[in-house]
């Protein structure tokens, strides 16, 4: 009955916009801007992506509205060298890994806030509540990125902007429903004029869902999944071109899962279980510029906040709640036209229920173009821990391009991740204390690539070959009770990306991803698949009609319960504009009904789909 009454208020939230009143304005496309003029920033200077050394992939609202995807899970996927778990669809815990890192060695940042989960063992990122609605770009910057971002960014960064009023005055709104029984909606109202701006949005996904464990086990229990998100954003321009600006997003979610089950395929098996998550992200920026535009400043409060509950038989179970506060300041120095230095401080505070752990640290990145054919930047960081000694990590990162077609880079960066909370103070199994000696894990990596664009512009092409080395990682060991650094890992592969566009209505995109990565021991990595990439065929003929054709293929890896498959999946997305302010999407998913696993004992929805309708005025 709940999730009919969530349904109701949106409408009537919908309902209020559209009938509003105003004038429709077109959308801005970002995706007919060439690749090469993006700028990137989570790398802290905000550098043109043939500026920067290191790899970064980007997807912009344009790329996330193509897929037609209802989760920013499935969009990432779609990335050169990032693979995905889950637990089962539609809120199962789902994981992201860059280049064979854990997940929790990726770091994730939304606005400028760190949203790792701090109550979690591991302290990694849980992608499987994230809708798609309220973000502008993704960014994800491969390799270890400490030296930019502190601790956990080992793997690399996955870096969210939420979108920004683009238009005097905006109304948007979206329903749609689907396979089994799912229903999703959303609405938002913002504006931008000559001294402020804001943005609210809602959005509401609510569905029966499929069996966690697999339905070839004899699994029949639906596991259902609801969801609600509100995002606001506002902002206002201040004396001398300063500015003050607030984001906040707000998801709470509740999500059926299945339970332990002795035997079974991956021990999981139908149950009455489920959790309750809420989570908060939020900030507050001053941006200020001073000598006359030379220095730019920011000033920035974050905070970040999640609370989980489990329940089995209706009975609350496990529960945690934490939050991370963080204090910022950067400036950026325009030092001359060919040289730049950003340097800034933070303080950290994470806290898990009565227990808290503060991180201090000090940065400072240099550029400097050479010629503006080569563009050099080097950095250093220092991070004191209050339970640790301090951590300093380095990073170079150059940037040649000969010619307007070709871009060569290369980087080296290292890495590191503070024991959380968790591993810092749980023991068990006869030991008396916690183990003290516990470390950081370290890494360090490099990477060289190739990015060669056609002289007709139609497309290109990129290559990347990275070498990753991590020690002292943590692992929970019986024998002392505890956690203890014991293991080592190595990863190297290859990235490819490529795309060209055959005709004006016809492009093809491809990414491939080799990973070879193994523990100390020369054993392969769980859930680490060597082989893994995307085809997506997009069509956009004359007229109001365009669509795509999405082919993902995942190959086989290794799992703690056996060997998981590969597998390959076909989508198709097409949209039509009805007019200016009304068009209507649909998706198919799994076309060929493939049945497989992302992780063993737990299933994967045959072949689906949705039918929607997206209104704008």
């Amino acid at each position: 009955m709940g999730k009919f009454k969530l349904f109701e208020k949106l409408s009537i939230f919908c309902l209020a916009i559209l009938t509003s009143g105003g004038v429709f304005s077109a959308e801005k496309s970002s995706s007919n801007e060439p690749t090469e003029n993006l700028i990137v920033y989570g790398v802290r200077l905000q550098q043109p992506t043939t500026e920067i050394g290191s790899s970064v992939s980007i997807l912009t609202a344009d790329d996330i509205e193509a897929l037609g995807s209802n989760f920013v899970l499935d969009v990432i996927s779609t990335l050169p060298g990032v693979t995905i778990n889950q637990n089962g669809a539609f809120g199962g815990a789902a994981s992201v890994r860059i280049r064979g890192a854990s997940s929790e060695q990726t770091l994730v940042i939304i606005d400028d806030v760190v949203v790792n989960d701090p109550t979690s063992p591991g302290g990694g990122f849980d992608f499987s509540r994230m809708d798609p609605w309220n973000i502008e770009r993704i960014e994800v910057l491969k390799g270890p990125q400490s030296t930019l971002w502190g601790t956990d960014a080992m793997g690399g960064v996955i870096n969210i902007v939420t979108k920004r009023p683009e238009n005097e005055f905006n109304r948007r709104a979206f329903i749609q429903a689907g396979s089994f029984n799912t229903l999703r909606s959303g609405a938002e109202l913002s504006a931008a004029m000559d001294h402020y701006d804001f943005r609210l949005a809602a959005t509401s996904t609510s569905s029966d869902g499929i069996s966690k464990a697999d339905k070839i086990n004899g699994n029949t229990e639906e596991d259902g999944y609801d969801a609600n998100t509100v995002h606001a954003a506002a902002g206002t321009e201040l004396w001398g071109n300063a500015r003050l600006q607030a984001n906040a997003l707000w998801t709470n979610a509740k999500s059926d899962f299945d339970s332990y089950s002795f035997g079974a395929q991956g021990n999981v098996g139908d149950g009455d279980e489920y959790s309750k998550t809420e989570e908060v992200a939020a900030n507050l920026k001053l941006l200020l510029p001073l000598l006359n535009g030379k220095l730019e400043s920011i000033f920035l409060a974050g905070y970040s906040d999640i609370d989980r509950k489990s329940f089995n038989a209706g009975i609350q179970g496990f529960s945690s709640k934490g939050n991370r506060k963080i204090l910022r300041y950067q400036g950026t120095l325009n030092i001359n036209e060919s040289s730049r230095l950003a340097f800034g401080a933070e303080q950290e505070k994470s806290k898990v229920n009565d227990d808290d752990i503060t991180i201090n640290g000090l940065f400072a990145l240099y550029e400097l173009q050479v010629l503006n054919s080569v563009t050099v930047s080097a950095g250093l960081r220092s991070d004191n821990h209050d339970r640790f000694e301090a951590v300093t990590t380095g990073r170079l990162a150059a940037a040649y391009n000969p010619n307007d077609q070709i871009t060569l880079r290369a980087s080296w960066d290292e890495g590191f991740k503070s024991p959380t909370l968790f591993q810092t103070t749980y023991f068990c199994c006869g030991a008396t204390s916690p183990n003290s000696e516990l470390k950081p894990e370290t890494s360090e990596a490099f990477d060289i690539g190739i990015t060669f664009r056609t002289a007709d512009k139609r497309g290109g092409i990129e290559l990347t070959y990275f070498d990753q080395d991590t020690t002292n990682l943590i692992n929970f060991s019986y024998g002392i009770g505890g956690y203890e650094n014991i293991a080592a890992a190595s990863s190297s592969g290859i990235e490819v990306g490529s795309n060209y566009s055959f005709m004006s209505w016809l492009n093809a995109a491809i990414s491939y991803t080799y990973i070879n990565a193994k523990d100390g021991t020369g054993t392969p990595l769980i859930r680490v698949p060597k082989h893994s990439g995307d085809l997506i065929f997009s069509f956009n003929p004359k007229g109001r009609l365009n669509g795509s054709l999405h082919i993902k293929h995942n190959g086989e890896e290794q799992d703690p319960n056996g060997v998981i498959d590969s597998w390959s999946r076909v989508d198709i997305t097409s949209r039509y504009a009805i007019s200016d302010s009304v068009k209507i999407y649909a998706q198919i998913e799994n076309l060929f009904d493939k049945q497989y696993q992302q992780i063993i004992g737990y299933g994967t929805p045959g072949i689906s789909g949705h039918l929607g309708v997206h209104l704008r005025f």
